[in-house]
């Protein structure tokens, strides 16, 4: 049975990646979901020049908290058992510690919403620097 690892990183959410372990879960395949919100430093972007980091962080949060709850939907209406969890920090780095600490089977990336450049480079952050297998779904 696998540990699934599912960060949400913008705020479409992870929708396919939550459908993709609610299948994965219905053939018996997946014991253990970890859904994980990564929210990037608000410091790291162009905004922090005009904005304070609280009134940021804040709006992040409530952009990230819509993808959030769809997400946990997906799963909660399938009866699929996860924990959830809000993190701060770069996303691949982030996510690649989360996998080596929870342990990880597979990391399960909602790519559907990312543009191709993003998408690259998270990707490639991500195959570079954790040992657990990281499929891209879209």
């Amino acid at each position: 049975m696998l540990r699934v690892l599912i960060p949400v990183i913008n705020k479409d959410g992870a929708l396919q990646a939550a459908r993709h372990a609610v299948f994965l879960f219905s053939e018996h395949c997946v014991s253990e979901v970890e859904l994980m919100e990564v929210l990037e430093s608000p410091e790291q972007g162009h905004a922090s020049a005009f904005h304070s980091r609280g009134s940021l962080r804040l709006q992040e949060k409530r952009a990230m908290l819509s993808a959030l709850s769809q997400t946990r939907a997906i799963l909660d209406d399938a009866g699929v058992p996860y924990h959830w969890s809000r993190v701060f920090g770069p996303v691949a780095g982030t996510i690649a510690a989360r996998a080596a600490e929870k342990r990880s089977d597979i990391v399960l990336v909602d790519a559907s919403h990312l543009g191709f450049f993003t998408r690259w480079r998270v990707m490639n952050k991500l195959w570079r620097s954790t040992q657990t297998p990281v499929t891209m779904v879209h």
